[in-house]
Protein backbone atom coordinates (compact mmCIF):
# COMPACT_ATOMS: atom_id res chain seq x y z
CA UNK A 1 0.00 0.00 0.00
CA UNK A 2 0.30 3.91 -1.18
CA UNK A 3 1.74 6.65 -3.06
CA UNK A 4 1.33 10.94 -3.02
CA UNK A 5 2.26 15.39 -3.01
CA UNK A 6 4.71 16.49 -1.10
CA UNK A 7 5.43 18.86 2.31
CA UNK A 8 8.96 19.31 3.58
CA UNK A 9 10.81 16.81 5.30
CA UNK A 10 11.52 18.19 8.58
CA UNK A 11 7.70 19.01 9.29
CA UNK A 12 6.96 15.20 9.60
CA UNK A 13 9.84 13.33 10.21
CA UNK A 14 13.59 13.86 10.94
CA UNK A 15 16.00 13.00 8.32
CA UNK A 16 19.80 13.04 8.20
CA UNK A 17 20.34 9.64 10.75
CA UNK A 18 22.34 6.92 9.13
CA UNK A 19 20.43 3.96 7.97
CA UNK A 20 20.79 0.42 8.96
CA UNK A 21 19.38 -0.39 4.85
CA UNK A 22 22.00 1.92 2.91
CA UNK A 23 23.87 -0.72 1.69
CA UNK A 24 20.79 -1.96 -0.02
CA UNK A 25 19.59 0.06 -3.57
CA UNK A 26 16.97 1.90 -2.98
CA UNK A 27 15.22 0.96 -5.93
CA UNK A 28 14.66 -2.80 -4.30
CA UNK A 29 13.50 -1.10 -0.76
CA UNK A 30 11.14 1.15 -2.56
CA UNK A 31 9.65 -2.25 -5.25
CA UNK A 32 9.74 -3.56 -1.48
CA UNK A 33 7.85 -1.24 0.02
CA UNK A 34 4.86 -0.97 -2.73
CA UNK A 35 5.26 -4.88 -2.66
CA UNK A 36 4.32 -4.98 1.16
CA UNK A 37 1.58 -2.38 0.88
CA UNK A 38 -0.34 -4.28 -1.78
CA UNK A 39 0.50 -7.75 -0.11
CA UNK A 40 -1.66 -6.42 2.74
CA UNK A 41 -3.96 -5.40 0.81
CA UNK A 42 -4.48 -8.64 -0.54
CA UNK A 43 -4.19 -10.51 3.16
CA UNK A 44 -7.02 -7.75 3.28
CA UNK A 45 -9.45 -9.19 0.55
CA UNK A 46 -9.14 -12.49 2.23
CA UNK A 47 -10.72 -11.50 5.43
CA UNK A 48 -13.48 -10.07 3.59
CA UNK A 49 -15.22 -13.45 3.73
CA UNK A 50 -14.80 -12.87 7.73
CA UNK A 51 -15.01 -9.16 8.17
CA UNK A 52 -16.98 -6.43 5.90
CA UNK A 53 -14.54 -4.52 3.59
CA UNK A 54 -15.11 -1.66 5.91
CA UNK A 55 -14.60 -3.33 9.35
CA UNK A 56 -11.12 -4.62 8.21
CA UNK A 57 -10.35 -0.98 6.88
CA UNK A 58 -11.67 0.37 10.30
CA UNK A 59 -9.47 -2.11 12.21
CA UNK A 60 -5.95 -0.93 10.03
CA UNK A 61 -6.47 2.39 10.92
CA UNK A 62 -7.14 1.56 14.24
CA UNK A 63 -4.08 -0.09 14.84
CA UNK A 64 -1.65 2.05 12.76
CA UNK A 65 -3.59 4.53 15.35
CA UNK A 66 -2.61 2.64 18.44
CA UNK A 67 0.77 2.16 17.16
CA UNK A 68 1.39 5.32 15.93
CA UNK A 69 0.25 7.18 19.33
CA UNK A 70 2.54 4.88 21.65
CA UNK A 71 5.47 6.03 19.38
CA UNK A 72 4.63 9.49 19.18
CA UNK A 73 3.46 10.22 22.28
CA UNK A 74 1.19 13.64 20.67
CA UNK A 75 0.00 14.73 24.05
CA UNK A 76 3.48 16.19 25.06
CA UNK A 77 3.49 18.35 22.19
CA UNK A 78 1.12 21.89 22.14
CA UNK A 79 -1.31 22.23 19.91
CA UNK A 80 -3.77 24.79 18.97
CA UNK A 81 -7.14 24.40 18.33
CA UNK A 82 -6.69 24.86 14.72
CA UNK A 83 -4.15 22.40 14.28
CA UNK A 84 -6.24 20.00 16.34
CA UNK A 85 -8.98 20.49 14.14
CA UNK A 86 -7.37 20.21 10.85
CA UNK A 87 -5.28 16.73 11.45
CA UNK A 88 -9.05 15.67 13.25
CA UNK A 89 -10.18 16.43 9.65
CA UNK A 90 -6.96 14.71 7.86
CA UNK A 91 -7.78 11.33 9.87
CA UNK A 92 -11.25 11.60 8.90
CA UNK A 93 -10.15 11.92 4.80
CA UNK A 94 -7.56 9.67 5.76
CA UNK A 95 -9.74 6.79 6.83
CA UNK A 96 -12.23 7.10 4.43
CA UNK A 97 -9.90 7.05 1.70
CA UNK A 98 -9.01 3.33 3.49
CA UNK A 99 -12.78 2.35 3.98
CA UNK A 100 -13.49 3.36 0.14
CA UNK A 101 -10.90 1.69 -1.22
CA UNK A 102 -11.63 -1.21 0.65
CA UNK A 103 -14.53 -1.88 -0.44
CA UNK A 104 -13.23 -1.19 -4.19
CA UNK A 105 -10.98 -3.93 -4.12
CA UNK A 106 -13.71 -6.49 -2.50
CA UNK A 107 -15.15 -5.50 -5.81
CA UNK A 108 -12.52 -5.14 -8.18
CA UNK A 109 -9.28 -6.48 -9.31
CA UNK A 110 -6.12 -4.73 -7.02
CA UNK A 111 -4.33 -3.67 -10.11
CA UNK A 112 -7.57 -2.33 -11.56
CA UNK A 113 -8.44 -0.18 -8.42
CA UNK A 114 -5.11 1.13 -7.84
CA UNK A 115 -4.44 2.24 -10.65
CA UNK A 116 -8.01 4.08 -11.26
CA UNK A 117 -7.28 5.59 -7.31
CA UNK A 118 -4.54 7.66 -8.61
CA UNK A 119 -6.29 9.94 -10.74
CA UNK A 120 -6.93 11.34 -7.48
CA UNK A 121 -2.91 12.72 -7.27
CA UNK A 122 -2.75 12.99 -10.77
CA UNK A 123 -5.98 15.35 -10.84
CA UNK A 124 -3.55 17.52 -8.36
CA UNK A 125 -0.73 17.64 -10.12
CA UNK A 126 -2.37 18.66 -13.14
CA UNK A 127 -4.48 21.40 -11.33
CA UNK A 128 -1.49 22.96 -8.69
CA UNK A 129 1.08 22.72 -11.83
CA UNK A 130 1.93 24.98 -14.65
CA UNK A 131 3.28 22.72 -16.93
CA UNK A 132 2.63 20.69 -19.54
CA UNK A 133 3.63 17.57 -17.95
CA UNK A 134 0.57 18.16 -15.66
CA UNK A 135 -1.68 18.64 -18.31
CA UNK A 136 -0.34 15.48 -20.36
CA UNK A 137 -0.09 13.42 -17.47
CA UNK A 138 -4.17 13.79 -16.47
CA UNK A 139 -5.03 13.19 -19.97
CA UNK A 140 -3.02 9.96 -20.30
CA UNK A 141 -4.28 8.81 -16.43
CA UNK A 142 -7.82 9.77 -18.11
CA UNK A 143 -7.72 7.45 -21.28
CA UNK A 144 -6.29 4.74 -18.86
CA UNK A 145 -9.03 4.79 -16.48
CA UNK A 146 -11.49 5.24 -19.08
CA UNK A 147 -10.03 1.96 -20.27
CA UNK A 148 -9.57 0.15 -17.51
CA UNK A 149 -13.39 1.15 -16.26
CA UNK A 150 -14.95 0.01 -19.35
CA UNK A 151 -13.09 -2.97 -19.49
CA UNK A 152 -14.29 -3.56 -16.23
CA UNK A 153 -17.95 -2.87 -16.89
CA UNK A 154 -18.22 -4.82 -19.35
CA UNK A 155 -17.01 -7.89 -17.73
CA UNK A 156 -18.57 -7.20 -14.50
CA UNK A 157 -22.12 -6.38 -13.24
CA UNK A 158 -23.61 -4.63 -10.49
CA UNK A 159 -21.13 -5.08 -7.55
CA UNK A 160 -18.66 -3.78 -10.00
CA UNK A 161 -20.30 -1.22 -10.52
CA UNK A 162 -20.26 -0.36 -7.01
CA UNK A 163 -16.62 -1.16 -7.19
CA UNK A 164 -16.04 1.62 -9.50
CA UNK A 165 -17.90 4.08 -7.50
CA UNK A 166 -16.06 3.49 -4.40
CA UNK A 167 -12.37 3.42 -5.61
CA UNK A 168 -14.10 7.09 -7.10
CA UNK A 169 -14.39 7.92 -4.15
CA UNK A 170 -11.01 6.99 -2.99
CA UNK A 171 -9.43 8.88 -5.59
CA UNK A 172 -11.09 12.15 -4.34
CA UNK A 173 -10.54 11.47 -0.97
CA UNK A 174 -7.02 10.63 -1.84
CA UNK A 175 -6.68 13.96 -3.46
CA UNK A 176 -8.65 15.79 -0.32
CA UNK A 177 -5.60 13.98 1.68
CA UNK A 178 -3.01 15.51 0.07
CA UNK A 179 -3.71 18.98 0.20
CA UNK A 180 -5.08 18.44 3.90
CA UNK A 181 -1.77 16.91 4.40
CA UNK A 182 0.05 19.53 3.77
CA UNK A 183 -1.48 22.18 6.10
CA UNK A 184 -1.42 19.64 8.91
CA UNK A 185 2.50 19.64 8.19
CA UNK A 186 2.79 22.63 9.48
CA UNK A 187 1.31 22.02 12.53
CA UNK A 188 3.71 19.99 14.26
CA UNK A 189 6.49 17.69 13.74
CA UNK A 190 7.30 14.12 13.51
CA UNK A 191 4.51 11.64 13.42
CA UNK A 192 2.59 13.51 15.93
CA UNK A 193 0.17 15.12 13.83
CA UNK A 194 -0.01 11.41 11.99
CA UNK A 195 -1.19 10.23 15.18
CA UNK A 196 -3.57 12.47 15.96
CA UNK A 197 -5.01 12.50 12.65
CA UNK A 198 -5.42 8.56 12.71
CA UNK A 199 -6.93 8.93 15.81
CA UNK A 200 -9.70 11.20 14.59
CA UNK A 201 -10.16 8.93 11.54
CA UNK A 202 -10.68 5.87 13.83
CA UNK A 203 -13.21 7.15 16.45
CA UNK A 204 -15.28 9.25 13.26
CA UNK A 205 -15.98 6.04 11.82
CA UNK A 206 -16.17 3.60 15.45
CA UNK A 207 -19.63 3.79 15.02
CA UNK A 208 -20.16 2.40 11.91
CA UNK A 209 -17.49 -0.23 12.16
CA UNK A 210 -16.54 -0.52 15.66
CA UNK A 211 -18.85 -4.04 16.01
CA UNK A 212 -16.22 -5.65 13.72
CA UNK A 213 -13.94 -5.71 16.72
CA UNK A 214 -16.45 -7.90 18.85
CA UNK A 215 -15.44 -10.63 16.25
CA UNK A 216 -11.56 -10.09 16.14
CA UNK A 217 -10.76 -9.89 19.70
CA UNK A 218 -12.43 -13.78 19.96
CA UNK A 219 -10.28 -15.15 17.54
CA UNK A 220 -6.91 -15.18 17.74
CA UNK A 221 -6.11 -15.90 14.07
CA UNK A 222 -7.96 -13.46 12.73
CA UNK A 223 -6.70 -10.66 15.14
CA UNK A 224 -3.02 -11.86 14.01
CA UNK A 225 -4.51 -11.22 10.17
CA UNK A 226 -5.85 -8.27 11.17
CA UNK A 227 -2.62 -7.03 12.42
CA UNK A 228 -0.88 -8.93 9.89
CA UNK A 229 -2.85 -6.20 7.46
CA UNK A 230 -1.91 -3.10 9.56
CA UNK A 231 2.15 -4.08 9.34
CA UNK A 232 2.15 -5.08 5.48
CA UNK A 233 0.61 -1.83 4.90
CA UNK A 234 1.55 0.72 7.13
CA UNK A 235 4.44 -0.17 9.40
CA UNK A 236 6.56 -1.80 6.78
CA UNK A 237 5.83 0.73 4.41
CA UNK A 238 6.40 3.16 6.59
CA UNK A 239 10.28 2.02 8.10
CA UNK A 240 11.06 1.45 4.66
CA UNK A 241 10.47 4.61 3.04
CA UNK A 242 11.57 6.38 6.16
CA UNK A 243 15.28 4.97 4.36
CA UNK A 244 14.33 5.31 0.45
CA UNK A 245 12.98 8.61 -0.34
CA UNK A 246 15.85 10.51 1.38
CA UNK A 247 18.01 8.96 -0.97
CA UNK A 248 16.27 8.86 -4.75
CA UNK A 249 16.52 12.04 -7.27
CA UNK A 250 13.26 13.17 -8.59
CA UNK A 251 13.68 11.36 -11.71
CA UNK A 252 14.46 8.39 -9.72
CA UNK A 253 11.32 8.08 -7.59
CA UNK A 254 8.82 8.76 -10.48
CA UNK A 255 10.16 5.69 -12.22
CA UNK A 256 9.59 3.91 -8.91
CA UNK A 257 6.11 5.40 -8.17
CA UNK A 258 5.05 4.82 -11.53
CA UNK A 259 5.71 0.76 -10.98
CA UNK A 260 3.25 0.87 -7.91
CA UNK A 261 -0.08 -0.25 -10.59
CA UNK A 262 1.67 -2.33 -12.25
CA UNK A 263 3.55 -3.58 -8.75
CA UNK A 264 -0.46 -4.23 -7.31
CA UNK A 265 -1.30 -6.08 -10.47
CA UNK A 266 1.60 -8.28 -10.08
CA UNK A 267 0.36 -8.98 -6.37
CA UNK A 268 -2.98 -9.45 -7.26
CA UNK A 269 -2.13 -11.98 -10.22
CA UNK A 270 -0.25 -13.89 -7.98
CA UNK A 271 -1.84 -13.82 -3.98
CA UNK A 272 -5.52 -13.51 -5.66
CA UNK A 273 -5.49 -15.21 -9.16
CA UNK A 274 -6.68 -11.81 -10.44
CA UNK A 275 -4.73 -12.07 -13.81
CA UNK A 276 -5.09 -8.94 -16.37
CA UNK A 277 -6.31 -8.76 -19.70
CA UNK A 278 -3.68 -7.44 -22.32
CA UNK A 279 -6.41 -4.31 -22.34
CA UNK A 280 -5.33 -3.94 -18.87
CA UNK A 281 -2.39 -3.72 -19.44
CA UNK A 282 -2.34 -0.98 -21.64
CA UNK A 283 -4.25 1.08 -19.27
CA UNK A 284 -2.20 0.47 -16.52
CA UNK A 285 0.67 1.72 -18.90
CA UNK A 286 -1.17 4.84 -19.10
CA UNK A 287 -1.98 5.86 -15.90
CA UNK A 288 1.78 4.70 -15.22
CA UNK A 289 2.71 6.75 -17.78
CA UNK A 290 0.65 9.91 -16.36
CA UNK A 291 2.41 9.22 -12.93
CA UNK A 292 5.84 9.48 -14.46
CA UNK A 293 5.01 12.73 -15.97
CA UNK A 294 3.80 15.02 -13.30
CA UNK A 295 6.41 13.66 -10.70
CA UNK A 296 9.61 13.65 -12.97
CA UNK A 297 10.88 17.45 -12.00
CA UNK A 298 14.46 18.27 -11.34
CA UNK A 299 15.23 17.84 -7.82
CA UNK A 300 14.83 21.29 -6.29
CA UNK A 301 14.20 20.66 -2.31
CA UNK A 302 14.12 17.71 0.17
CA UNK A 303 10.45 17.11 0.84
CA UNK A 304 8.24 14.45 2.11
CA UNK A 305 6.14 11.52 1.53
CA UNK A 306 3.01 12.85 3.10
CA UNK A 307 1.50 10.24 5.86
CA UNK A 308 4.44 7.94 5.27
CA UNK A 309 7.54 10.01 6.65
CA UNK A 310 9.53 9.33 3.57
CA UNK A 311 11.16 11.96 1.65
CA UNK A 312 12.56 12.45 -1.53
CA UNK A 313 14.18 15.15 -3.47
CA UNK A 314 11.49 16.92 -5.28
CA UNK A 315 9.61 20.20 -6.24
CA UNK A 316 6.78 21.25 -4.06
CA UNK A 317 3.41 20.44 -5.73
CA UNK A 318 4.61 16.97 -7.26
CA UNK A 319 2.87 13.51 -6.55
CA UNK A 320 5.11 12.15 -4.88
CA UNK A 321 2.67 11.84 -1.54
CA UNK A 322 2.39 8.07 -1.80
CA UNK A 323 1.20 7.71 2.18
CA UNK A 324 1.54 4.36 4.25
CA UNK A 325 -2.03 5.00 4.28
CA UNK A 326 -2.49 3.64 1.66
Amino acid sequence: MAAHYRVRVTQLAGVGTPSPGHRVPAPVLFIGSGTAQYVGAAVAVGLFARLSPGGVAWLRVAVAALVLLAWARPWRQRWTRRALLVAALFGVVLAGMNVAFYLAIARLPLGTAVAIEFIGPVAVAAVTGRGWRERAGIGLAACGVVLLAGITLRDGGHEVRLGLVAIGIAAVLWAGYIVLGRHVAHHGTGVGPLSVAMTAGTLAFAPFFARSLGTVVVDVRLAGAVVAVAVFSSVVPYAIEQVVLRRVTAATFAILLAMLPATAAAVGAVALRQWPQPIDLVGLALVSGAILLTTARPPTTLTEVEGSGSAAATTPGDPGEVAAGR
